[in-house]
């Protein structure tokens, strides 16, 4: 039975997250120390404690979830329960890499903490949007944005499992893509509460910033092998590593390819580690039949490391 560690991107964060397997679990503690001191400030502070408003600030959530993932599997490798697979949602592809042995934690850490800073900074507040669209096929939703454009950028971000496509681009190109989703009968056509107008091209300019400091870090070969967002394809080496986040930035993640591979390559089991359980939803909605767990706090840990 092979197993796949799966780690969630943005908005499974929350005051409190890490805070109870830090206080039990040594190889949790160390995690969040090695981040607070690459960071220069208390990240783990923010985890544990908040304020929410500024935990949910792009620059530090992201470094947040990274460190929170990466406490979880820290736990679980400790125990003797490792991955034949990993895969990351976007943000999560950092910590899948973290936890395949390619970079150092404090790297990584820094890395996504400059990540939000560019993505933030790419876009003006108020001049990007995304939305989800449920209900309709990647054809459709292509077609649709290709007429809400109107000149402007709006194309899919995340596609996420069968018939569930995050779109993003200028905010008015976004709306009117909406409005067409609906007139198409979808199931669902909303606007998201976000920061940015994540992976489309709007995110050009925080892609090439992004990609020199991604220029300076070691990328060692991969212990577990991983599959992409962006070609949804197995690698191994660092530099199929370095390109492959350099190239997310600005591209759709491809996320129901990229489980599709895994259950092509014989994976029956998925662990999602870090906060939240949105990745389960949509790993089921791809293979009822796949044996789903989670790890994200004391409870959860302890029946991962029961079940495997």
């Amino acid at each position: 039975m092979k197993v796949a560690f799966v780690f969630p991107g943005q908005g499974a964060q929350y005051a409190g997250m890490g805070r109870d397997i830090s206080e039990k679990f040594s190889e949790a503690r160390a995690a969040f120390a090695e981040a607070d001191t690459a960071l220069e400030f208390r990240i783990s502070r923010l985890c544990f404690e908040g304020p929410e408003e500024k935990l949910k600030l792009t620059e530090n959530t992201q470094p947040a979830i990274v460190t929170v993932s990466i406490a979880m599997f820290r736990v679980l490798e400790g125990k003797g329960v490792r991955p034949d697979f990993v895969a990351g949602h976007s943000l999560g592809e950092y910590s899948a890499l973290v936890a395949a042995g390619a970079m150092k934690l404090g790297e990584a850490a820094r890395l996504v903490r400059n990540r939000g800073r560019y993505m933030q900074e790419a876009v003006p507040v108020g001049e990007g949007a995304m939305a989800a669209i449920v209900g309709l096929d990647l054809p459709v939703v292509q077609s649709i944005c290709d007429r809400a454009a109107e000149g402007q950028i709006v194309s899919p971000a995340n596609l996420n499992s069968p018939g569930q496509i995050v779109i993003a681009g200028n905010r008015d190109a976004v709306e009117r893509a909406v409005a067409l989703a609906k007139e198409a009968r979808a199931k669902m056509a909303v606007l998201l509460k976000v920061s940015a107008p994540f992976h489309c091209a709007l995110l050009k300019p925080a892609e090439e910033r992004l990609s020199v400091d991604l220029d300076r870090c070691v990328f060692t070969e991969l212990r577990h092998p991983l599959v992409t967002n962006v070609d949804a394809a197995v690698i191994r080496t660092g530099a199929e590593a370095r390109s492959a986040l350099k190239r997310q930035v600005s591209r759709p993640v491809r996320w129901h390819e990229s489980i599709q591979r895994l259950l092509d390559e014989g994976v029956r089991t998925f662990v999602e580690v870090g906060p939240g359980k949105i990745l389960l939803g949509l790993i089921r909605s791809i293979d009822k039949s796949a044996t789903m767990l989670n790890a994200e706090d004391e409870k959860s840990v302890e029946n991962v490391l029961s079940a495997l």
